[in-house]
């Protein structure tokens, strides 16, 4: 049985998922801790969608993925109202925006008023549809990726979307010693499943709070 801190914990276990990129998940970790957003951009098969979903069941996070396509529409990410016959009236159902982990899977292969039904939810943690403010889970935090801007149909993320990140990474290719790590370790996805959560939800809130009160001096 381990007998690391907790935190300590998801990172050692999210290493051992994302192979030989210690910096990039201590950044990651970072970017939740500040209650930012994260913006990973690089090419496909890096380890960008293995890595939001090692976050989200290291941490017992609800998690929500949103496959970004050209005819995405804002309602399939915020929701939409149906009318309930029973009722005789209209019942709102939460799009996959309501979570606490929500990955926005190539941000950038929608068009930029699909993108936008993310500013509210990033920059205020709530969504307004059909004239109604509704909360979003806490704690909030969204991973998107992003293909290469030079693939085709692809669209630039705009400033506005862009301000809502707080960082923004790429991943890389793994070096020699870890592709070959990969390779005998078998498929990362598999000891995703296996994986325990050394976190809860709840436990977050309070290491949240201590690093907003970190004082950072430029020097």
């Amino acid at each position: 049985m381990s007998t690391k801190p907790p935190f300590a914990a998801v990172l050692a276990a999210t290493n051992r998922i994302i192979l030989g990129k210690d910096t990039e998940v201590r950044l990651a970790l970072s970017c939740l801790l500040a209650r930012g957003h994260l913006l990973i951009e690089d090419l496909p098969g890096v380890g960008k969608t293995t890595l939001a979903h090692a976050l989200a069941q290291l941490m017992g996070l609800q998690f929500s993925r949103i496959q970004f396509t050209s005819d995405l529409l804002p309602a399939d990410i915020v929701g939409t109202s149906i009318y309930d016959r029973e009722r005789s009236n209209f019942r709102f159902i939460p799009g996959p925006v309501f979570a606490q982990l929500v990955l926005a899977d190539e941000i950038n292969r929608a068009t930029p008023k699909t993108q936008s039904a993310l500013l509210e939810a990033m920059e205020e943690r709530q969504v307004t549809a059909d004239g109604e403010t509704r909360p979003l889970p806490d704690p909030f935090f969204v991973v998107a990726t992003q293909n290469p801007s030079h693939q085709i149909g692809t669209f630039a993320l705009p400033e506005s979307q862009l301000d809502r990140f707080l960082m923004r990474l790429e991943l890389g290719y793994p070096d020699r010693d870890a592709e070959r790590a990969l390779l005998a370790g078998g498929n990362p996805r598999d000891r995703l499943a296996r994986l325990t959560a050394p976190l809860a939800p709840s436990d977050l809130a309070p290491l949240q709070a201590a690093v907003a009160n970190v004082h950072a001096a430029a020097p």
